[in-house]
């Protein structure tokens, strides 16, 4: 994925709300960024971290800036949660991820489950069997291996349940942790902040839910995913 032109640099003032972080610039003008990305973002929002923005194109966006990556001991770590289905759907589209290979068709967003969205599903013609793929945003590290999630998530163990109502219906199912960072060995559930989302891992994986992790190649201009990460779960 390209940006549309390259990220500007900064220093994080403070991220607050949630959804907002005061940024100064190299020029030194203080800006207001949005900050997509519900976590608690464990370890990428210190105050003075070196931080990169790209500019909102949206004329009906409140704010002018949107944070998007955050620099920690030297490595870039991809914060912006609404990028990850895209930099997946065009890893698959590119025939970088050899287990996703083969499909006709790919959609995204398209509704299953109860209420939800499935954020890519594939298909081929003819053929009943879908292969339902989840996609998560992977920022925490601890040590050198990559772990999710970064907080509590109902949702996202809501979304393995459904995964698993699913392989129970005769399609595939694929957690796809998508770690947006290139200084990780390994990857790991976060059993100690969520047991829950934890437990629901087990039972997915048990019940034949395909578990994928691969790590991103970030810079100023683009974001691509590089390799798989190896699976220590």
């Amino acid at each position: 994925m390209k940006f549309q032109e390259p990220l500007v640099k900064g220093q994080l003032i403070k991220r607050y709300k949630r959804f907002l972080a005061d940024v100064e610039l190299e020029t030194g003008e203080i800006v207001t960024a949005h900050c997509a990305n519900s976590g608690s973002m464990m370890g990428l929002k210190d105050p003075g971290s070196i931080v990169w923005l790209s500019p909102n194109t949206n004329p009906k966006a409140k704010l002018d800036w949107r944070w998007e990556m955050v620099e920690v001991d030297g490595a870039m770590v991809g914060i912006n949660t609404s990028r990850p289905n895209a930099i997946v759907e065009e890893a698959i589209l590119g025939g970088q991820i050899d287990t996703l290979n083969g499909y006709t068709t790919l959609r995204r967003e398209v509704k299953y489950g109860g209420n939800s969205r499935i954020d890519i599903l594939l298909e081929n013609d003819g053929e009943e069997q879908k292969c339902y793929v989840e996609v998560k945003n992977v920022t925490l590290k601890v040590d050198d291996q990559a772990r999710f999630p970064d907080a509590v998530t109902s949702r996202g163990t809501k979304h393995l349940n459904e995964l698993m109502d699913m392989v129970a219906e005769g399609h595939r199912a694929v957690m796809f942790y998508l770690v947006q960072r290139a200084d990780c060995t390994s990857f790991n559930v976060a059993e100690d902040i969520d047991k829950a989302y934890a437990d629901a891992l087990k039972a997915a994986m048990n019940s034949g839910v395909e578990i994928l992790c691969y790590q991103c190649a970030l810079s100023e201009t683009v974001i691509v995913v590089d390799k798989p990460v190896a699976l220590a779960l």
